[in-house]
């Protein structure tokens, strides 16, 4: 299971530059500025995303395998990289 209180804090971090972003873009504030804010937010909820998913890998996954039953949890891993992949 994923560490809730880190992922929370990610997400909730996130959110709050979110409305930073929205305030910035209000108040007309330089193009660069806002952009890496941007991207400051984007990198939270992908370390919020990688600790989800590691726990899944090391429990769901890790299970299904033990269980002979991986071939589900395989393909659902497997279609989330592609989508990270594109």
């Amino acid at each position: 299971m994923a560490d809730r209180t880190v992922v929370e804090r990610y997400i909730k971090t996130a959110r709050g530059q979110l409305d930073g972003i929205l305030k910035m873009i209000d108040d007309d504030r330089y193009c660069v500025d806002i952009s890496n804010q941007i991207m400051a937010a984007d990198a939270l909820l992908k370390k919020a995303n990688s600790e989800i998913l590691r726990a899944h890998m090391k429990g769901c996954v890790r299970t299904a395998v033990e269980d002979g039953t991986a071939d589900e949890k395989i393909d659902e891993v497997i279609a989330l990289l592609d989508k990270l992949i594109k």
